[in-house]
């Protein structure tokens, strides 16, 4: 088999959708498909059989029992934990196979007690509505002792944490009656399945109430202390800027990352606090390793874990037990130590292809893509350009950097960035979910001096080597610090 990505395997996969098991997979059945966002403008589908739903719950519970166990002084234990999930079931195949998000799948086949646990029902993963699945989540989570946040991105626990504060009337209002905001844009049948748990605590209420009116915020802090939780997250890769927001909601509660998972599977399992590398999931998946520096490369080095080296980077390569053979998903890791002899792996990032601020993983063939389609359907035409994320507390975005002579018309500039920042909604749904949700602003133009592109592909082109006539300009730059290494003469938006 070679070493290939998800293009390889999708005409099996398409077999797969249709009832052919077998064309790809040992299991005589799928319980659903995994979507994911690809690398072009069609959506991956992984397949989650019993055996990956086997693999997948032991990696949690791992993570999970150790996490208890290491803080075991604070009795974590036992006690609701908040996590949002996704709709398990979006559509179905042509052989009535749901396709949808893994973690409203897993969550919605629970065991009632474990159910119990989670202050956050299943049901919620169909709300479309972005303010109303943090408003419920919050709702039927401030009157209860909750002790774990898990969320594999750390910018949904600050959107929790903004949201608690933009919405303290209300919740607070809605935690002493036993009722539930009317306005929030929420079926029939899930205000009907959620009644139950909206539970009267005028106490609660009271409490929340007065520090709201003595500080002029709520937060989480406010809400559960510090000391009493654990926020499970990714801290690796691009997560630095959503991290050093936390506090401000949270205080300093213990961090533990939730390791290297994907819809593909789990592939490390964190032990410690505070670190983003964790140990393999060697009782999951075969794993491979390509070097850093074998990346295009048409015969690279292919590794086994056991001779991988500490501190060198490498490509992860996966071969699960449910259809994925040799799969290049294009993450990016670092070795950082050894559990026995099992390399503890840290992630780094999707790359020198994609870029990614808040889950929406953008691949620079989709901004050359949109770049295209944007100017036909425009007129409007930039010359030299790359795109970069640009980090703003607020709210991030992605910014393209232009050089001046196509700038001179901001007006024609803003029509063409809007519909710009469209179609890479319509090209990367993750994209589009997350400037609906408000966690990315608009792209945004930066004008810079005319020639400065050339001048700094030259300057690239010296320092990493290379010929002239192979060097390629990146359309995509993953830097979320690039914006400070440019001469920008003004901002468009």
């Amino acid at each position: 088999m070679p070493v290939a990505p998800y293009e390889y395997v999708e005409p099996y996969i398409e077999r797969v959708k249709k009832g052919e098991t077998d064309a790809l997979i040992a299991d005589d059945r799928v319980l659903m498909f995994a979507l994911t966002s690809g690398t072009t403008a069609a959506r991956k589908l992984i397949p989650v059989t019993g055996q990956y739903l086997t693999d997948y719950k032991r990696g949690w519970n791992l993570w999970g029992l150790r996490a208890y166990r290491d803080h075991r002084p604070r009795d974590l234990a036992f006690r609701p934990i908040v996590q949002m999930v996704g709709d398990p079931e979006e559509f179905r195949t042509e052989a009535g196979i749901p396709c949808g998000n893994l973690s409203g799948f897993t969550a919605r086949v629970q065991k009632r007690m474990i159910r119990w646990m989670y202050a956050v029902p299943a049901v919620s993963g169909k709300i479309k509505d972005p303010r109303s699945r943090y408003y419920l989540a919050l709702r039927l989570s401030i009157g209860r002792p909750c002790s774990l946040f898990t969320a594999a991105n750390p910018s949904t626990l600050v959107m929790l944490g903004r949201t608690l504060d933009q919405e303290k009337e209300r919740l607070i209002r809605d935690l002493r009656d036993g009722t539930l905001a009317a306005d929030l844009d929420l079926p029939a049948d899930i205000r009907a399945a959620v009644a139950p748990r909206l539970k009267r605590d005028p106490a609660r209420a009271a409490r929340f109430g007065a520090i709201a009116e003595k500080t002029g915020h709520l937060f989480p802090k406010d809400v559960w202390p510090p000391e009493t939780i654990l926020l499970g997250t990714w801290t690796g890769g691009s997560m630095g800027p959503y991290l050093r927001q936390l506090p401000a909601y949270y205080g300093n509660p213990l961090i533990r990352d939730l390791g290297l998972l994907a819809s593909e599977g789990r592939m490390t399992i964190p032990f410690d606090d505070d670190t983003p590398a964790g140990a393999l999931d060697i009782w999951s998946h075969y794993y491979e390793f390509i070097p850093e520096g074998d990346a295009g490369s048409q015969t690279p080095t292919v590794l086994g874990a056991h001779e991988l080296e500490d501190g060198k980077s490498y490509f992860i390569v996966p071969t699960t037990g449910a259809g994925l053979y040799r799969y290049q998903i294009s993450d990016l890791v670092r070795v950082r130590g050894f559990l026995g002899r099992t390399p503890m792996v840290e992630f780094l990032g999707k790359g020198h292809r994609f870029a990614n601020l808040t889950g929406e993983k953008l691949s620079e063939h989709q901004v050359t893509q949109a770049i295209e389609t944007t100017t036909r359907r425009t007129g409007f035409a930039v010359g030299a350009y790359s795109l970069a994320p640009v980090w703003d507390d607020e709210r991030p975005y992605y910014g393209l950097f232009v050089e001046e002579p196509d700038a001179n018309d901001p007006a024609t500039l803003h029509r063409f960035l809007s519909e710009y920042d469209r179609v890479l909604g319509e090209l990367n749904i993750e994209y589009a979910a997350k400037r609906e949700s408000a966690r990315l602003g608009p792209v945004r133009a930066f004008a810079i001096p005319a020639g400065a592109w050339a001048q700094w592909d030259r300057a690239r082109l010296t320092k990493t080597g290379g010929s002239p006539e192979q060097y390629k300009h990146p359309c995509l730059i993953g830097d979320v610090g690039f914006k400070e290494t440019m001469p920008a003469v003004r901002e468009v938006k």
